[in-house]
């Protein structure tokens, strides 16, 4: 499993894939962060937050996470070597865990880089270190856990097709729904408990109740359920092509 997982780290940084997800994610919070006058700019703010990266980067995940993930199974497949890849004395688990944490730890490489602007508001406070430090670090957590569950996703969706370009559209479009999709649907219910569950059934009401600092188990939970249930579908799915 661990070389499959080197495997696929090695393939992002030897193909433009890993450099122009780091760079195009930096650039565009970067961009609306510190250069483009507006709501969102954080000198304009007068705040000491970095609420506009954790606004920001769901949305810029929604097309950068697919684009990392397209290539997981689709690839293998358009290639030819799904079914080598099957022969090899590891189970579906394996190979879907190592090209899911390969996913998961590139996207972490992308957001190592924003502490920069943690760091450095951390330091413009007035007094210094004036900064929400339970809203900023649970905000990061919301964004991993959040990343993650696009991962899945797009392993999930790579594994249906053999086409880079549809892998890529469903994910984007499949994460959506799942984000903001349900939270749409629960608004048309306003009387009764249906619209309350459709909305707690999207990523973003728990990804902006961990925002908010309050690190609920039920918030962590449905993160690590979302993923399990995506990678399990992948299993199932690689299990028929073994068949």
């Amino acid at each position: 499993m661990y070389s499959l997982f080197t495997k696929e780290i090695k393939s992002f940084f030897n193909s433009l894939t890993g450099y122009i997800v780091i760079i195009i994610f930096l650039l565009i919070n970067s961009l609306f962060m510190w250069v483009f006058e507006g709501p969102m700019n954080l000198p304009d703010g007068g705040y000491a937050t970095i609420d506009t990266l954790f606004i920001l980067a769901p949305w810029v995940f929604l097309m950068l996470i697919p684009a990392i993930t397209m290539r997981s199974f689709a690839e293998e497949k358009r290639a030819g070597t799904l079914d080598l890849l099957l022969t090899r004395p590891l189970s579906e688990l394996q190979i879907i865990g190592a090209k899911y944490f390969a996913a998961v730890v590139l996207i972490l490489l992308s957001l190592l880089p924003t502490l920069v602007y943690y760091l450095s508001i951390y330091s413009l406070g007035s007094p210094v270190g004036n900064i929400d430090q339970g809203a900023t670090w649970g905000s990061y957590l919301g964004l991993i856990m959040l990343a993650s569950a696009y991962a899945a996703v797009g392993i999930f969706c790579s594994s249906l097709t053999d086409n880079l370009v549809v892998s890529f559209l469903m994910a984007a479009l499949l994460s959506l729904f799942i984000c903001y999709g349900f939270e749409q649907l629960g608004t048309l219910f306003t009387m009764g408990k249906i619209g309350k569950v459709l909305i707690s059934m999207g990523i973003i009401e728990h990804y902006q109740s961990m925002s908010r600092g309050v690190i609920d188990t039920r918030d962590i939970f449905y993160f690590v359920l979302m993923i399990l249930v995506f990678l399990f579908l992948t299993k199932i799915k690689l299990e028929r092509v073994r068949k």
